[in-house]
């Protein structure tokens, strides 16, 4: 059985100056979570990142599709 197309995403997160924008406090202080072979699994890391961080209304994480950015003319799906 052939293994799934990787695709790859990435998880990072900081704290943010406002809750009203994505303008980060300190880019020396960004959260870089881990780079992961699919939305699912990247969506996993997401998840716990930001429940660890709930009582922090400015601590925001992002996943970034970062094959897009690889083939941005490609199709993909999740």
């Amino acid at each position: 059985m052939a293994e799934p197309k990787q695709l790859l995403h990435f998880v990072f997160g900081g704290e943010l100056e406002s809750a009203d924008e994505v303008v980060f406090k300190d880019l020396g202080k960004l959260d870089f979570v881990g780079m992961y072979p699919n939305f699912a699994e990247a969506r996993k890391a997401w998840a716990a990142k930001a429940q660890a961080t709930v009582d922090n209304a400015q601590m925001r994480y992002f996943v970034v599709h970062i094959h897009r950015l690889m083939e941005p003319d490609a199709d993909h799906e999740h």
